[in-house]
């Protein structure tokens, strides 16, 4: 947005100096009639001797040519004495972020090019330190994801190491228990590739992932994960079911990805309901999104977990995950999929009922109806 013209500097110093001119040509006047009246009237020795000698050696034009320039530069200084403050102020501000101090503003409130200046000034500082910030946030990122990392590779590898040593120096009683400790390191190996395979797809997916969307109807994909996820959930003592308010979810997403979530989810339910209960998957519409709802009868989530279970690596019960076999990447690889498709996903836990909610924006039918 433009400023007033009046309020330019230039016009400020403009206006000053056509100001001084005039303010000294008056000053000048009252000076003169002032020396005048001294040198007449009041006859003070002193003065009289200081005039008779600048009159005497500088002449009377140039004498107030003198004066004139002094009573001009003091006049001005006197009326540019807020803008040498605002300039004094700004440098110094910079001269404390060039030492480094990032807290460092410039309280200068002006509607001129000055003021501009400064808060210009503060708004690449904030920004610095913002981004300063950020990139110490990512670097302890990394750090905890390195050492989280190396934790729970370096277990099950230990025992992978450990049950094969066992095995490699023959110490075993028969072929039951070397059975029992190639069967261990197997499910130790399956679990290992699990957690490189999801930190692999989390650490690409939280570099930029490109989505390959078409328009999905998610009462559909519901529908056939409850006929894939049946078996599985009757070997674990579950039963499935969707309730869907209607026969058609429009939403433009990727299949692939979005399948992924619901594994996850449904994974989930079948590794902590009780056995004997019911897994449902609801439907139903939200305003302009479609909220697709996981629930299961099991142990509650502690309300003091629940802000951090999409964290990566948080794990809930770390004994209970490690017989799972989790890699406590699961839901944040869910939460990084659904925002990538501009919905959200929420967690609420009671006794009767653990619920993963997910919304996504609905978009018109493709055969337009629906």
């Amino acid at each position: 947005m433009n400023k007033p013209w009046y309020r330019s500097i230039r016009w400020k110093l403009l206006f000053t100096f056509a100001l001084s001119i005039v303010l000294t040509l008056g000053s000048l006047a009252l000076l003169v009639y002032v020396v005048f009246l001294v040198y007449t009237e009041f006859r003070i020795p002193f003065i009289n001797r200081l005039i008779r000698f600048a009159d005497n050696n500088l002449g009377e034009v140039p004498s107030l040519v003198i004066a004139g320039l002094v009573l001009f530069i003091l006049i001005y200084f006197l009326l540019n004495r807020r803008l040498i403050k605002n300039i004094e102020k700004i440098t110094e501000t910079v001269q404390h972020i060039a030492d480094g101090n990032l807290d460092a503003q410039c309280d200068i409130v002006t509607n001129d090019e000055l003021g501009r200046l400064a808060d210009n000034i503060n708004m690449m500082t904030r920004r610095l330190k913002r981004s300063m910030e950020e990139e110490r946030q990512a670097e302890r990122t990394k750090n905890e994801l390195v050492t989280s990392v190396s934790h729970d590779l370096r277990t099950p590898l230990t025992s992978i190491i450990g049950y094969l040593g066992l095995v490699e120096q023959d110490r075993y009683r028969d072929e039951v228990e070397l059975r029992h400790y190639t069967n261990i390191a197997y499910e130790k190996a399956q679990r290992l590739n699990v957690m490189i395979n999801d930190l692999f797809e989390y650490t690409r997916m939280n570099g930029g992932m490109a989505l390959r969307t078409k328009p999905l109807n998610v009462a559909e994909m519901a529908g056939q994960l409850c006929v894939h996820y049946r078996y599985p959930m009757e070997q674990a003592g579950l039963s499935i079911r969707m309730n869907s308010q209607a026969d058609q979810y429009w939403v433009e997403a990727d299949p692939d990805k979005l399948v992924r979530v619901f594994d996850n989810l449904l994974t989930n339910a079948m590794s902590y309901a009780q056995p004997g209960t019911l897994v449902e998957i609801g439907l139903r519409r939200s305003g302009n999104r479609v909220a697709i709802t996981v629930n299961s009868c099991g142990e509650p989530i502690p309300e003091q977990d629940l802000p951090y279970i999409f964290d990566r690596f948080y794990r809930i019960e770390k004994s209970r995950s490690e017989e799972t076999g989790g890699s406590g990447l699961g839901l944040a690889i869910s939460k990084t999929i659904v925002e990538l498709h501009r919905g959200t996903i929420t967690a609420a836990s009671d006794m009767e009922s653990t619920r993963f909610t997910i919304e996504l924006p609905c978009i018109a039918s493709p055969s337009g109806t629906g």
